[in-house]
């Protein structure tokens, strides 16, 4: 399994994936808000997403894991 990590602490403002969609390296699978920037998150990796471990509104650290793939 491999997983998306936050690359800065924000606010999850939108998600563009659901369990069991499939996901390319460099795909935009989230986006979050800092410091009023928007900061879109890419998945690493191909596979299929396993969970979304947030929701829209949550609070993220730098390095929380957001997303599992296999």
């Amino acid at each position: 399994m491999k997983e998306v990590t936050a690359t800065m602490a924000g606010t999850v403002l939108n998600i563009f994936v659901v369990a069991g969609n499939t996901v390319n390296p460099g795909q935009e699978v989230l986006m979050l808000e800092s410091m009023k920037m928007e900061i879109p998150i890419e998945s690493t990796t191909e596979g299929v997403v396993l969970e979304v471990k947030v929701n829209i509104g949550d609070f993220v650290n730098e390095g929380d894991i957001l997303i599992v793939i296999e």
